[in-house]
Formats: structure tokens, C-alpha cells, sequence
């Protein structure tokens, strides 16, 4: 039997995209309704309303709350690629009556959330107090969607290799290795080569980090043949900055979460004597969308730190993609396509 039209485009309205949007974010109508600021009663009218319109059942009722159909999930992809868009004409026609503003929806990893972008953004904010950042911490598998659909603009962070081709470019600006990290007048310092005998004798506070992350840690600790169990684990960097800056502790973790500190010198990195797996990072971008002016602005912020972070030794600045050209550690902030290495140790 055929469907009759749905004629949606004369008949949808936007606070039907946006309960269905909360719905989704939250899985629960009683918590979407507290999000959006309406009833619940009213929310299970606009939902109603909607799946009349649509002809499908949008989401399925279970102990915990609600979960989206097939249909659901379709159609919430849909409506979140027209309320990103929708955002961006808003952000676009702000720029016409007052130029130099715009907002930035920027994605970050969590490494990079704690470690680069405080720098990035304090040096741009500085410069443009009207830019506005929306940010969105998360792991690459949650980020990219939102990319895709528009709902960010750009992704910073650690650059792993798809598994399959997903379309997106990839810019890489530094490589951040797992890295021992101790107080600058710690003992090790005074020592003309340190081995792991040297390191053995000291305790570790090591970050929970993501799983990935976590997973590299633990093979430079092998690598070290160091013994995790008697370790300190926290995930508060602040209470890890503060254990290495009043203790003996050392810590093992990617080099640039502590690149503020490293880069004041009340940090130091002690030098590995095993060579560290390269992990390269950079931006994430979309292909065939036009960075907005904001994202654009951060995007030259994050490349004009990173020569900052090379110009203090803790980076090596090569020119190219490749990573074939020579070293320039005064590489030009706005050259899109350099790229950053950290020597290991």
C-alpha cells in the first residue's frame, strides 16, 4: 500500500526538531522536558505530533527510558545536520552587523582538552574577546559523527589512523609521545644518563586516561619493566601536577598534558632510555565545508602555539605533510600544512 505524501517541509516546525533532538540526547522524556524547559505533558504532545507527521514510530519505550527506532535514528541524524545548519545562518548573519564575532564549535580529545588547547585558547581570547568557543570533549569515535553532521567544525587532538577511509583531512601539527615527566630540581637531573635501574627506584602517579592512551602507557611501562601496581592513579591532572611539583614522583603520560608546566620550566622531561612510539596529533577537518571565520582564528591560535611549544625546545617543527623536509623551528604560524615533531626522551 502506497504511504500518502508527508509534505514535510511545508508541515515540520522547528521546536519538533529540537524535542526530538532533547529526546534523543537525553533517552528520557522526563529529562528532556526538564532540558528544553516544558512539561513533560507538552513533550509527549510534540513527539505525538511528530510521529503523526512522519508516519513512523520514532522511539521505543523501555525500563530506562526511551531508545530511537531505525526510523529514529535516520531521522534524528537528519535534524541535527538542519539545527547545525541552522546555528551556522545565525552565526553568519551575527558577522553582518557586528564583523570580528562568530562562535567556534571546536572538538577536543581529552589530552589534547588538558594539555593545548588552555594555551590556545587563552592566547586567542586575548586578541578576540568577541569570538565565542563551544566546546566538545570526547573520544574520535563520538567527535567524528558531530563533525560530519556539522554540529562542530574542526576536531584537535591525538590523529588515529582510520579503518576505513571516512572522508575527513587531517592535518598533523605535533606528535606528543608518552614521556617520563618529574619537578625540575628533582635528583634525576643531576645525573649525566640516567637508565631504568635509576628510574626503578622511584614511585609513579600515573593519569586514568582514556582507554587508547591507557594502553600505550602501560606498553612504555613494559617497555621499562617498571611496575604499575604500586603506582598513584588519578584522574585529576591538577592533583598530578602537584604530586611531581612537591615530590620524588615521577609520572608517564603523553608529553604535552603538562606542556604549560614544561614550557615555565617547573616540569622537565626526563629522558627515556628506551625510543618512545610516535604519536602523531593535529586537527581533524571537513572537506567541502568552509571553516567559519572563528574556527578559521583557531585553527592559526593552535598552529601559532605549537611553533611557540617548538621555539621552547619541547617540539621539533618540520615543513610538510610528509614530515621529509628540513627542521624549522621559526616555522611561520599561519603555513597550513607544517608539521610537528617531538624528539623522544
Amino acid at each position: 500500500m502506497m504511504t500518502a505524501r508527508r509534505h514535510l517541509s511545508q508541515r515540520l516546525r522547528l521546536h519538533l526538531l529540537r524535542a526530538a533532538d532533547a529526546i534523543d540526547a537525553q533517552r528520557s522524556l522526563l529529562k528532556a522536558s526538564a532540558f528544553l524547559g516544558i512539561s513533560q505533558p507538552a513533550l509527549t504532545k510534540s513527539l505525538q505530533e511528530l510521529e503523526d507527521i512522519l508516519q513512523l514510530r520514532l522511539f521505543e519505550r523501555h525500563s530506562r527510558g526511551v531508545r530511537p527506532t531505525e526510523a529514529g535514528t535516520i531521522f534524528i541524524s537528519s535534524t541535527r545536520r538542519i539545527l547545525a545548519e541552522l546555528n551556522r545562518l545565525d552565526e553568519e548573519l551575527d558577522l553582518l552587523t557586528k564583523p570580528g564575532c562568530g562562535t567556534a564549535a571546536i572538538g577536543a580529545l581529552p589530552v589534547a582538552a588538558a594539555g593545548v588547547l588552555p594555551g590556545v585558547l587563552t592566547r586567542l581570547r586575548a586578541a578576540h574577546p568577541e569570538i565565542r568557543i563551544r566546546l566538545q570533549q570526547g573520544r574520535t569515535e563520538e567527535l567524528l559523527p558531530l563533525l560530519a553532521s556539522g554540529e562542530i567544525d574542526l576536531i584537535v587532538g591525538r590523529l588515529y589512523s582510520p579503518i576505513v577511509p571516512d572522508g575527513f583531512m587531517r592535518e598533523p601539527l605535533w606528535t606528543e609521545p608518552i614521556s617520563i615527566l618529574a619537578r625540575a630540581g628533582h635528583e634525576l637531573f643531576e645525573q649525566k644518563q640516567i637508565t631504568i635501574q635509576d628510574l626503578s627506584r622511584y614511585d609513579l602517579v600515573l593519569p586514568t586516561v582514556t582507554q587508547r592512551v591507557g594502553q600505550e602507557i602501560e606498553h612504555v611501562l613494559s617497555m621499562l619493566g617498571l611496575a604499575p601496581a604500586a603506582s598513584l592513579r588519578s584522574s585529576s591532572y591538577g592533583f598530578i601536577r602537584e604530586m611531581l611539583i612537591g615530590s620524588e614522583l615521577l609520572s608517564i603520560m603523553p608529553r604535552l598534558l603538562m606542556v604549560g608546566d614544561l614550557m615555565r620550566g617547573t616540569l622537565r622531561v626526563v629522558p627515556l632510555p628506551v625510543p618512545a612510539p610516535d604519536r602523531p596529533a593535529g586537527l581533524i577537518l571537513p572537506v567541502g565545508r568552509a571553516l567559519p571565520p572563528a574556527g578559521r582564528a583557531f585553527a592559526e591560535y593552535l598552529r601559532a602555539y605549537v611553533a611557540e611549544i617548538g621555539r621552547c625546545g619541547l617540539a621539533r617543527i618540520t615543513n610538510g605533510y610528509g614530515g621529509g623536509g628540513k627542521d624549522d623551528t621559526t616555522a611561520r604560524a599561519g603555513t597550513r600544512s607544517h608539521r610537528v615533531t617531538v624528539p623522544d626522551g
